[in-house]
């Protein structure tokens, strides 16, 4: 298995990358799973940092066609799950090897 890299950008490369050379459908499908999440974790990235630099959640949501309220309620929960998903990403990758430490 291999480790996703962090960037949502190089995950979103990687996985049509892997869409690409895919060989059947279940591939297929599982890169495009991780195409999706990929965006979905960049597009909530981009909106935090949006809110951030002092844009409000009315321009936010006439970006995508939604009211102040809808677009609060799609971001926030958006961002929480893509919270979750990189705390899962982190915690499914092999535990690093400690050294041995003398024994006094």
């Amino acid at each position: 298995m291999t480790v996703a890299p962090k960037s949502p950008v190089k995950r979103i490369t990687a996985a049509l990358g892997a869409l690409d050379v895919a060989d059947g459908p279940i591939s297929r499908l599982e890169a495009a799973r991780r195409l999706r999440e990929a965006a979905e974790e960049l597009e909530a990235a981009q909106v935090e940092a949006a809110r951030k630099a002092g844009a409000t959640w009315h321009e936010i949501g006439a970006c995508y066609g939604l009211t102040k309220q809808g677009a609060q309620q799609r971001f926030r929960a958006a961002r929480s799950q893509a919270k979750a998903n990189a705390k899962a990403d982190t915690d499914t990758e092999a535990p690093r090897s400690k050294k041995a430490e003398p024994v006094a």
